[in-house]
Order: structure tokens, then C-alpha cells, then sequence
């Protein structure tokens, strides 16, 4: 049973159809064959009986004694329509009436065994969908072609059930954006708006001396900066799921002189003591170095920010992945991962005035884009590790 539940529609189809034709045939004989033998009992009731026999028993070879059909003004009314009418309609007509009638049967089953129950489940289940539902199964088990087209309507409700996930998720992170947003940009505003109501109010009546005047029109002239650099973060951030990978060559020594580069600039800029090594390799490792590079930027700067003396970085270059480790000896991190690589993600408020806490994220992005990954973590003496990885772009 479970082989024929499982026969493709095809197959099934033709089976069916086989039996209801095979029992058509065999039901017609069966019928046509009574009716044959009424109707010569009829013929027989009008047979001048002594002059057949006598015919048989004068039987030579190759002649046989019958009985003809008799004529219509013999037979009885009721003979007659038993007859000529009933048993001629029933010997002609039996083997089409019944292979049409077990052709429809065959069809009708089919499609109550074969053919309703998935239909059922499809139509439910796409009511469900467009009633936005998704927590649903379907319950056809046989693996024929109506099985396989459940399955894979399963597995689209499973995909949309993603997205809509997604979905979500995205708009819940454009709302914690547009809060981030309103945040960053409500502090600066807010002290612009104080030192414009001092100025106005004690400047004309000079309750207030110029030190004290041009000190809140510096403090002003930060806040402003402030919210030129959010802007441009701002604008930066929105630009990231549109940039496209640009993959080259790139070696290890090549990868070092570009890092040693920066990091001239960035330790006069701190004043703490920046140390490379990379790992020489012969191999050359393809993808984007610009996005390496800036995500090896972020990383260098987060750690300069927050390191005390000395930062780490280690480079290692294959052919399949490229791996940039930043190590500084700070306090380390102090939340989990997820939560540092988050927008706009900062550990002290005064830190925000510096930066919009996008680079950790950044970096998430591009190396995820990149194929691979960012993981953080703290050193056994305290400090901060950050390693970036990179898969080769096929």
C-alpha cells in the first residue's frame, strides 16, 4: 500500500484507469452473456420444439440444428420490448456505457485519493499566508509529485517566515537608528540652544565679560563640529549596503607597508607606541583592500582610544583568508560582543564627542560582507583583542 500511495500522479493515474477499464470489460461480458441467454430463452418459448429435435437428431457433419430469431408479430408486447429493445440496447451499448462509467470513477478516485487532501492543505495554507500566518506545517507525507509540491510550499512558508523576520528586524533597527539619531543630535542642539540664550541674554547688558563670551562661542564651534562629524558618519553609514567589493591581488608585504604607513601618522597623533608584524607568506590573499585597510584603521583607532602605552597589531596573509589582529593594554572590553559592535555604540559619554561609535560596527559589516568575520575578546593581562577575518573572494 505505502508503494502504491507513493506512485507518481502519472502512474497512478494509469492504474487506475487500468483497473476501471479491466473491470469495465469483465462486467460487460458478465451482463452482456445474461442477456444473451434471456433473450434465446424468449426465441425458444416460440420454437416449434418436436421439429428442432427432430433437426437435431438428423445432425450430419458440418451442419448444426438452431432455432431462428423469431419475428415481431410472434412475440408478446412484453417479449417483444425484453427482447429486441432491452437485450439488443444492453449487448450493443454495455461495454461503452461502462468503460465511460469506470473511466469517470477512475478519475473521481484519483482525485479523492490522490488529489484533494494536497489541494486542501495548498488552499489552506495559502490562505494562511495571505492572512500573514506562518506558523503552520502541512501534513502530506506520500512522495509522489504532490508531496515534493507541499514540501517545497513548506519550505517557501519557511523563507517567507525568514524574511518577515528580517523584515522586522529591520525595521526594528531603523527605529533604534531614528532614536540614535534623535539622541546624538538633541545633546549638541541642546547646549547650542543654552549658550545662545546666555549670550542673548547677558551680552547686551555686558553681565558678562568677552573670556567668558568666546569660551561658549568655542564650546559652540565644538558642538558644532560635532554635528558636522555625525553628519558625515550619518552619511557614511547609509552608503554601506550599497558598496561594492573590488577584489585584487594582495600580499602580505604590500598589506604591511600600507598599515606602517598610517601608523606613523596615528602615533604622533596619540603619542603611544604602535607594533606591526606580519607574517611573511609567499601566497597572495584576493579581495578588497580598501575595506581591509579602513576596517584595519577602525580597529587601530578604537584601540588607540582606549589603549595606554602600546598597541599590537599582527598581520597574517594566505591564499584563503586574511586575519589582522589588533591588541591594546587597556581595561578590555566590558560588554559582550554583540553589544559593542552595535551603532553608535560608545563606553563613555564624553568619548561620543570624539566619534559616533560606527566603527566597530563598520567593521562588522565589511568583514561579514567580505565573507568572514569580527571577533573580540580580552587579552590575559586585560587588554582588548579584535581580529578581523577576511575570506578570499571567489
Amino acid at each position: 500500500m505505502d508503494k502504491i500511495r507513493n506512485l507518481s500522479v502519472r502512474k497512478t493515474i494509469f492504474l487506475y484507469m487500468a483497473i476501471a477499464l479491466f473491470c469495465s470489460f469483465f462486467l460487460s461480458a458478465v451482463i452482456v452473456g445474461i442477456s444473451q441467454r434471456v433473450q434465446r430463452n424468449i426465441w425458444w418459448s416460440y420454437v416449434d420444439k418436436e421439429a428442432f429435435f427432430e433437426a437435431v437428431e438428423s445432425e450430419v457433419p458440418y451442419h448444426v440444428a438452431d432455432f431462428s430469431r423469431p419475428g415481431s408479430h410472434e412475440m408478446t408486447p412484453s417479449d417483444y420490448f425484453v427482447s429486441e429493445v432491452l437485450c439488443d440496447f444492453i449487448q450493443t451499448y454495455t461495454v461503452l456505457i461502462l468503460s465511460m462509467a469506470g473511466s469517470c470513477a477512475a478519475v473521481l478516485l484519483f482525485y479523492r485519493n490522490k488529489l484533494r487532501k494536497p489541494m486542501e492543505e495548498l488552499a489552506l495554507a495559502s490562505k494562511r499566508i495571505a492572512e500573514n500566518h506562518l506558523d503552520f506545517c502541512i501534513s502530506y507525507e506520500n512522495k509522489d509529485e504532490m508531496g515534493v509540491l507541499c514540501r517545497e510550499f513548506e519550505r517557501m512558508q519557511e523563507q517567507l517566515a525568514r524574511n518577515n523576520q528580517a523584515v522586522w528586524r529591520t525595521l526594528e533597527e531603523e527605529k533604534m537608528l531614528r532614536a540614535a539619531i534623535a539622541h546624538d543630535i538633541r545633546a549638541p542642539l541642546s547646549v547650542l540652544k543654552g549658550y545662545q540664550e546666555m549670550l542673548t541674554e547677558y551680552l547686551p547688558g555686558e553681565d558678562i565679560d568677552m573670556e567668558q563670551a568666546m569660551e561658549m562661542l568655542s564650546e559652540s564651534g565644538r558642538q558644532i563640529e560635532r554635528m558636522d562629524a555625525f553628519v558625515e558618519a550619518m552619511r557614511k553609514l547609509n552608503s554601506l549596503e550599497n558598496r561594492q567589493l573590488t577584489p585584487g591581488n594582495i600580499s602580505a608585504r604590500q598589506l604591511e607597508m600600507d598599515i606602517q604607513g598610517e601608523l606613523a601618522i596615528l602615533e604622533k597623533e596619540y603619542g603611544k607606541q604602535c607594533i606591526l608584524q606580519a607574517a611573511e607568506s609567499k601566497e597572495e590573499f584576493y579581495g578588497d583592500k580598501e575595506i581591509i585597510l579602513e576596517v584595519t584603521e577602525n580597529l587601530l583607532l578604537n584601540a588607540l582610544r582606549h589603549g595606554k602605552r602600546k598597541i599590537t597589531i599582527m598581520v597574517k596573509a594566505g591564499y584563503a583568508e586574511l586575519s589582522i589582529r589588533v591588541m591594546d593594554d587597556g581595561d578590555g572590553f566590558q560588554e559582550d560582543a554583540e553589544k559593542i559592535t552595535e551603532a553608535f555604540y560608545g563606553q563613555n559619554v564624553k568619548d561620543s564627542l570624539k566619534h559616533a561609535g560606527l566603527g566597530m560596527y563598520i567593521s562588522r559589516l565589511y568583514c561579514e560582507k567580505h565573507g568572514g568575520r569580527l571577533v573580540l575578546g580580552n587579552d590575559e593581562q586585560g587588554g582588548a583583542v579584535v581580529t578581523a577575518i577576511f575570506c578570499r573572494i571567489a
